[in-house]
């Protein structure tokens, strides 16, 4: 029964990764290699945010659930997190399309495999079933939303022809502050759910929709522009 269980995270945390690779025609581009480099930076770019953490905030500090400054600037460590996915696209020939999907897929693809495989490994073939491994798998495919998103936004506002767009608000400003929102959305659900006592299930919703309504907004501005340049 646990290997069975097991066999079934294992499938929701990987499959969608998969299909989101083979349907958005990404080895047309040979991006296989690509999205490995773009894992390894992903891993770097941990590396060097651990470090912070682990040097400016001792561990003693308040939980991450609470609203407080000191949790504030923890998350503000995750600006890291666009640095490492703006040189991935810089590394990555072609149109926007390939560099978008194959540096969201690559950072998600490095941060199952380093954060979840072990975490199933040992938990999900326990002696006793529990809800929380089908929620960590639910909360990755999100995830995978979430950065393919934040690849796009970072795409958007590198580009220089952004504010070519007619708009009666500054599009790089919007952009910018879309990236903002996406950098700090784990301490902002984190801390409604602390405050409202939201259970697992009910985050993940939050977190779903969420990401939904950025990576709308952001599909807005990111096929005006792909109009504008020509970008099929």
């Amino acid at each position: 029964m646990t290997l069975y269980h097991f066999g079934n995270c294992v499938t929701l945390l990987y499959v969608p990764h998969y299909l989101t690779y083979k349907y958005a025609n990404l080895s047309e581009y040979g991006a296989f290699w690509k999205c490995i480099q773009g894992g390894i930076i992903y891993a770097f770019t941990q590396l060097c945010k651990m470090l912070i953490l682990a040097t400016f905030f001792p561990a003693n500090e308040a939980s991450i659930t609470t609203l407080s400054l000191s949790n504030f600037f923890k998350s503000s460590v995750d600006l890291a997190d666009i640095a490492g996915i703006y040189v991935i696209l810089q590394s990555i020939p072609g149109k926007g399309h390939a560099k978008v999907m194959t540096a969201g897929i690559g950072w998600a693809g490095a941060e199952i495999l380093l954060t979840r495989f072990l975490l199933l490994w040992v938990g999900a073939r326990g002696t006793e079933f529990d809800w929380k491994y089908t929620q960590k798998c639910l909360e990755s495919n999100i995830n995978l939303m979430h950065h393919i998103m934040t690849a796009a936004l970072v795409w958007l506002w590198s580009r220089h022809d952004l504010n070519k767009l007619q708009s009666k608000f500054s599009p790089f400003a919007a952009v910018s502050i879309l990236l903002l929102l996406s950098v700090y959305r784990s301490v902002v659900i984190d801390s409604l759910a602390a405050w409202l006592l939201i259970d697992p299930w009910s985050i993940i919703a939050i977190k779903g929709v969420y990401t939904i309504v950025l990576g709308l907004i952001m599909l807005k501005y990111y096929t005006r522009l792909s109009t504008l340049i020509g970008m099929y």
